[in-house]
């Protein structure tokens, strides 16, 4: 079962330059999170804080009772064995093939035997589709299974939590709506804590639990899918739905003219909430709770159409 991640006040700079600040949520124990934002707002550089490769300036990282953020090296080290990564460009060893990539942890990290790496290694590539190709080099296979590769060393120690870093950078529409059933049956099966830093908001509208969004030096929101996918805040309204017409510009942030042009332009309505995506084996994730469930809660009538099969991602504006 996965742990939760409680960040509390986390302010993070390079020099005088502020990434983000004060940024406090809570990472559900066993839940889908998708953190997004638009380009440069630090992402990555969250999820690298998360995991202790980066210090934050001030806050803490609450993990099992332990504040990865001012910890010792001896207890990061601990903690950093709950952790599973997967890097955006897979991170494989040119050299080795598939199957030395993915025992690599268990070799460095463990004792266990060969028999032992082999069992669990086999079941990861099962795990991940990759039986048959454990032999291959990280160069003689496609994006796709490079991903899918990095992501079975990522669960090798059988990980608590398990952060994506851009899991679909580089793929093809197809291939991202494999790779996210395959996050999604991974997560019914192992119930691990998972974040997933994205751009693709079909990924964002369809898979997690929770979503966040990092924007303007600041954590803008966090909180259930429903309650992003059917907010009025500015921020998160054009960003979530793909829309010109918001405070986020082709640079950064619109200035005040660019505002001002566009007071008079009605918005586009909000798109229909998706259904989110079920494992493929028709058995419903702990976490995942029933479509419209949030809204009927706090008394929010979602856009019309909301929760059906074919509704699936925002159109552009």
């Amino acid at each position: 079962m996965g742990v939760e991640i409680e960040v509390n006040d986390l302010t993070k700079s390079f020099g005088k330059q502020l990434i983000w600040g004060d940024v406090s949520l809570t990472i559900p124990a066993g839940e889908i999170c998708v953190m997004l934002g638009p380009s440069g707002t630090g992402k990555s550089v969250f999820l690298k804080t998360l995991i202790g490769l980066l210090k934050p300036d001030r806050g803490s990282i609450i993990i099992e009772g332990t504040d990865i953020a001012s910890c010792s090296e001896r207890e990061l080290y601990e903690i950093r064995k709950l952790f599973g990564v997967l890097f955006q460009d897979g991170a494989m060893f040119g050299s080795m093939n598939l199957y030395d990539n993915i025992a690599f942890p268990l070799r460095e990290h463990t004792k266990k035997s060969e028999s032992e790496i082999r069992a669990i290694v086999m079941e990861k590539l099962d795990l991940t589709g990759l039986i048959g190709t454990e032999q291959k080099l990280p160069g003689e296979i496609s994006g796709g299974m490079r991903k899918r590769a990095g992501l079975a060393r990522a669960l090798v120690l059988d990980p608590e939590i398990v952060l994506f870093d851009e899991p679909d950078s580089g793929l093809d529409p197809v291939r991202t709506s494999f790779l996210n059933q395959l996050i999604v049956d991974l997560n019914a099966q192992i119930d691990a804590t998972f974040l997933i830093v994205t751009h693709d908001i079909n990924t964002a509208r369809t898979v997690p639990d929770n979503i966040g969004l990092l924007y303007h030096k600041h954590l803008a929101m966090f909180g259930p899918r429903e309650m992003l996918l059917s907010s009025e805040e500015p921020v998160v309204r054009q960003f979530l739905n793909a829309q010109k017409i918001g405070p986020i510009g082709m640079s950064e942030e619109k200035d005040a003219d660019e505002l001002a042009a566009e007071s008079d332009q009605e918005l586009p309505p909000l798109p229909p909430i998706p259904m989110q995506l079920e494992p493929s084996n028709g058995i419903a994730r702990r976490s995942q709770r029933e479509p419209g469930a949030w809204c009927r809660e706090q008394g929010i009538t979602p856009p019309p159409g909301s929760f059906e099969d074919n509704v699936s991602m925002a159109p552009g504006a």
